[in-house]
């Protein structure tokens, strides 16, 4: 009786963990699925929209808990959206200014989550940045076939000559390609060598569709990020072999991109628009009505209006959008919006500053998404980012890594690392 029962025990136990694993299984590729999504947004409300409203809701109905720093993130999310509110209260038309607020609550609540299941499994990183990388090379190839006209059709994946990808405008195609390109740069610069070839392709498509959408603010933003990467790096690791080598890796990277250039600039129509897009600045930036001039007439606004004049507003008076984050949430979310905002950013930053070289499992995922955001709040002086769905995935990653490590601080103890990083 004791040996049947001890095998009824054993038997239900095995069931249990395989329903567990099971269920790990699902989830960890509901999440990847919905990350990969995030790379296609041709029309709204896109496919990612639609799945991510669903897995929250199911996650949050299955256990979905936030812990003190992830529940601040959403208490300041939440006030940020209430002065669209607010501001949206002003507005004698509503037109679709419920719809954009609407949008801007939901994408926050996307960093919600992202960073509440990294607090509870650094794990999932991996698979969130494998999903990314996924979504990357697909809507670059995307974007290279569509601007080389290569199928029937494949102007969709183009705007003014320009490669856009799946997405609607190249100016968030380069930028979504950011983190990937980050991650994959890392693996070359502290991986194993022998995987160089593999790291290289993924790279070069990357790299191409960031050349191709002529976006001068990614081209920074790949600059900025690569060299931050090689620089931190350098930084963190005393040992004289190592710096030699990232020296040697970070030349030949930048041999290997400069003759990709040459190479793309031999096709006319390349380096046309090479040349028209590489002066710093354009006529619609300084002319009369141009984007550095609505700054300066949209900070005299944001003054006299300080409840917001509502979202979506300044383009019909201007003409064109603020094209700068910071007067965006003066404008379409007012001062209670700007001040949400702004403390949204200095924390981000401070957060995440403050943990960058701490030997964790999640050190590396967090180094990629740190230097990304960063290249992203430099950005967002010169173009509107509050509706781009991966930058939400860079603020929770980020605020994800910190929980984990105020819970590694509370434990005092480390989870076991993941050898498997690069």
């Amino acid at each position: 009786m004791s040996a049947a029962s001890d095998q009824n025990r054993q038997a239900s136990v095995d069931h249990a963990a395989k329903n567990r694993a099971l269920i790990k299984l699902i989830s960890t590729f509901a999440v990847g699925f919905g990350v990969f999504l995030s790379g296609f947004v041709i029309d709204e409300p896109a496919p990612y929209e639609l799945y991510m409203a669903g897995l929250i809701a199911v996650w949050a109905l299955f256990g979905l808990r936030l812990s003190r720093t992830v529940a601040a993130l959403l208490a300041i999310l939440v006030v940020f959206n209430l002065g669209g509110l607010v501001s949206l209260a002003q507005m004698p038309d509503l037109k679709a200014a419920p719809m954009y607020i609407a949008v801007s609550l939901f994408l926050g609540f996307t960093a919600v989550f992202f960073a509440a299941i990294i607090d509870a499994d650094h794990r999932v990183l991996r698979v969130i940045f494998k999903a990314y990388i996924l979504a990357a090379i697909g809507t670059s190839l995307l974007g290279i076939l569509g601007y080389f006209d290569a199928f029937p059709g494949a102007e969709l994946f183009t705007r003014y000559g320009r490669a856009m990808g799946a997405f609607q405008d190249p100016n968030v195609f380069g930028p979504f390609l950011m983190l990937p390109l980050a991650w994959l740069v890392h693996g070359v610069l502290v991986g194993n060598l022998r995987a160089l070839p593999l790291r290289l392709i993924p790279i070069l498509i990357l790299t191409l569709g960031i050349f191709l959408s002529f976006s001068r603010a990614a081209w920074g933003m790949a600059a900025l990020i690569i060299a931050g990467l090689a620089l931190l790096l350098f930084i963190r690791n005393p040992n004289p072999l190592f710096r030699t080598r990232i020296i040697l890796l970070a030349g030949l990277a930048v041999v290997f991109v400069l003759l990709a250039v040459v190479v793309a600039l031999q096709i006319p129509s390349v380096a046309d628009l090479f040349t028209a897009r590489a002066q710093l600045v354009q006529d619609y930036d300084d002319a009369q009505f141009g984007r550095f001039a609505r700054h300066w007439y949209g900070l005299l606004m944001s003054i006299d209006h300080p409840l917001g004049i509502g979202p979506l507003e300044f383009g019909p008076i201007f003409g064109e959008d603020t094209h700068n984050i910071w007067l965006k949430a003066a404008l379409d979310y007012g001062w209670i919006g700007f001040i949400s905002y702004l403390t949204l950013t200095m924390l981000t930053l401070g957060l995440g500053l403050r943990i960058l070289f701490r030997e964790r499992p999640w050190q590396p995922f967090l180094l990629c998404a740190y230097l990304v955001y960063i290249a992203h709040v430099a950005i967002g002086n010169v173009i509107d980012t509050d509706h781009w769905r991966h930058f939400w995935l860079l603020i929770g990653i980020i605020w994800g890594c910190a929980a984990l490590e105020v819970r590694h601080q509370r434990n005092g103890r480390l989870p076991v690392p993941d050898r498997r990083t690069n």
